[in-house]
């Protein structure tokens, strides 16, 4: 991957994870009810939630194993969809309840497990090797 897909790529996780970071801090005052009382999720599944978007928000940033966090969020995000969003008569873009913000989140997430983090993060670094037969990121 050239330097400039790698750099585009750098700017993407950035405010993206920035974005999941915000969603996530919102939760922290109250981790495991954020939902509410009728909530879709049992508490320790909403800690579980909240803990993904602040630490995996960082992790998308830093390009720390970027795929395999970036398949967690998109189901986050597909699962607010589905399970809040739609339920509530939200559309695609527009009113209240609007899906098109996750979507886009989602959307991303999966651009990245498909084409990694790029050579500016901390995957490129870790899981570069030199050595025939091991994996190499350029």
């Amino acid at each position: 991957m050239n330097a400039r897909s790698s750099f585009a790529l750098l700017v993407i996780r950035a405010i993206v994870g920035l974005g999941f970071i915000f969603h996530g801090m919102m939760k922290v005052p109250h981790p495991t009810g954020w939902l509410g009382p009728h909530a879709f999720a049992p508490p320790w599944l909403q800690g579980v939630v909240t803990c993904l978007e602040v630490l995996g928000g960082a992790a998308v940033i830093l390009g720390f194993l970027t795929q395999f966090v970036a398949i967690l969020l998109a189901i986050d995000v597909f699962t607010a969809i589905v399970k809040v969003h739609i339920p509530m008569g939200g559309h695609f873009v527009g009113g209240p309840m609007s899906f098109e913000v996750p979507l886009v989140y989602c959307i991303v997430m999966i651009g990245l497990v498909v084409a990694g983090p790029g050579r500016f993060s901390c995957d490129a670094l870790i899981f570069k090797r030199s050595s025939a037969g091991q994996r190499s990121i350029n």
